[in-house]
């Protein structure tokens, strides 16, 4: 179900822990632009192309966390996430948010 790897890896020296893959929604960019990390906007220094809803991407576990606390948290493509989020995340409650078509698991953007 969840990859040894994720859809990009997760490098030990990744301190957002970009593991949890999922399709973003509208709810959940306002949220994160409101917490002042602006996923919309494209960086084209940075190579990052903005995101509009139904984009796929990785996220950080903690900023999935806080979305949840919030109630915005995005489906999440288990298929794509790596397994290393399950030592912040338990596996149920990314379950309970899992994006409903598991069978493509590509993530756009990566």
């Amino acid at each position: 179900m969840l990859r040894p790897k994720g859809a990009r890896g997760y490098a030990a020296s990744d301190r957002g822990r970009q593991g949890v893959c999922a399709q973003v929604t509208q709810a959940f960019l306002d949220f994160t632009r409101s917490r002042g990390n602006d996923l919309t906007t494209p960086d084209p220094w940075g190579g990052f192309p903005g995101l509009k809803p139904a984009d796929r991407w990785c996220l950080c576990a903690d900023r999935w966390q806080e979305a949840d606390r919030n109630g915005v948290a995005p489906p999440v493509v288990l298929a794509a996430t790596h397994q290393k989020v399950l030592d912040i995340i338990p596996l149920e409650r990314l379950q309970r948010h899992s994006w409903p078509d598991q069978t493509d698991a590509g993530m756009d953007g990566d």
